[in-house]
């Protein structure tokens, strides 16, 4: 247990912030020993708990417990000759877990390739990239009550998964720590997913035209991802900065009429927005004001250009973005990362 202890190295965005104490635990029994530490504590000490650090934003310091999950280990069942469920601890960095699956030429994860962060963050927001989301391909999530230290699991349904969304963001938020993940994966037979994003123009680039695999899916991944974000071991950043907004059909149809242009995924009575469109068509890609900056390449990803930014600019940066969007067009942008 470690006091006046600097999160700066546990966030992408690298801004200073410091937590009154600060922990590691690389184990169950871990984890329950300094929580019976937080909640003896008078007054009972708030946990804030920390993965790979890619998706929160300390705007001031953490006046509690930050808790390291270091929790490892990946652990493998099969189910059938095309299926097998792979479970990875809450600690397991993400990437290193898709190369691990597609090393065994496990498939359904490749598209999601290269995204930042822990296994045990990853079904929170239910991440997702080039068409493949976690619910595609989640079974269980095991738990741990932080109310009563009983271990629990969630399956699929109790999940409640949405976009950028699950049940660990709504009333579930503050109340479990998620220890480690369930996948279901095809073994062969795989379903190759090309048609999202500049995968199938990536491929086409690597010189792949038949017989594409889900190592080469990836690879086109990688290529896409390194080509216009930000690597966060050199310019502070959490990738994707805000959600795509979902509007009504009508809004959309209104927006239509006076920016013939806008782009839109339609969905029933509901159409989502790129919002790195909205944001770019707004003058803040590439845009610099103080420490704080949009990426020249990706609108959506917001950095710390000169590394000396606090998370309280970056977080005003991001006010202004919102506010400009919504005088603009009308639509509210929500952020994607955590706020502390």
């Amino acid at each position: 247990m470690q006091e006046n202890f600097s999160l700066k190295p546990f966030n992408t965005f690298s801004v200073e912030a410091k937590a009154k104490y600060f922990t590691e635990v690389t184990c169950v029994e871990e984890l329950k020993e300094v929580l019976h530490f937080a909640n003896s504590n008078t007054p009972k000490l708030p946990i804030l708990f920390l993965g790979g650090g890619s998706n929160i934003l300390f705007t001031q310091d953490f006046d509690g417990l930050a808790i390291k999950l270091n929790l490892q280990g990946i652990s493998e069942e099969s189910i059938n000759e095309n299926e097998v469920l792979v479970t990875a601890k809450a600690g397991e960095n993400w990437h290193n877990f898709v190369i691990h699956c597609l090393k065994k030429n496990y498939g359904g994860l490749e598209n999601l390739s290269l995204i930042p962060g822990n296994v045990g963050t990853s079904p929170m927001q239910n991440i997702g990239a080039y068409g493949t989301e976690i619910k595609d391909v989640f079974v269980s999530c095991k738990v741990l009550d932080l109310e009563n230290s009983e271990l629990k699991t969630f399956n699929l349904e109790e999940c409640r998964f949405g976009y950028r969304d699950s049940i660990f963001k709504q009333e579930g938020k503050g109340k479990y720590v998620i220890l480690e993940v369930t996948f279901k994966l095809t073994t062969k037979n795989h379903h190759i997913k090309t048609e999202y994003g500049a995968i199938q123009s990536e491929l086409e680039n690597l010189g792949i035209n038949d017989n594409v695999t889900i190592q080469d899916v990836s690879k086109a991944v990688i290529n896409i991802r390194q080509s216009k974000l930000p690597d966060p071991k050199e310019t502070g950043n959490a990738g994707s900065f805000f959600k795509n907004p979902t509007i009504p059909l009508a809004q959309f149809e209104i927006l239509k009429e006076k920016f013939n242009n806008i782009p839109g995924y339609p969905n029933g009575e509901v159409v989502k927005v790129p919002a790195g469109w909205l944001i770019e068509q707004s003058g803040w890609k590439g845009k610099q004001i103080g420490n704080v900056a949009s990426h020249k390449l990706q609108a959506l990803v917001l950095i710390n250009a000169t590394g000396n930014a606090t998370g309280k600019e970056i977080f005003d940066f991001s006010t202004a973005v919102i506010n400009s969007i919504k005088e603009k067009y009308g639509i509210e942008l929500e952020r994607e990362v955590n706020i502390i």
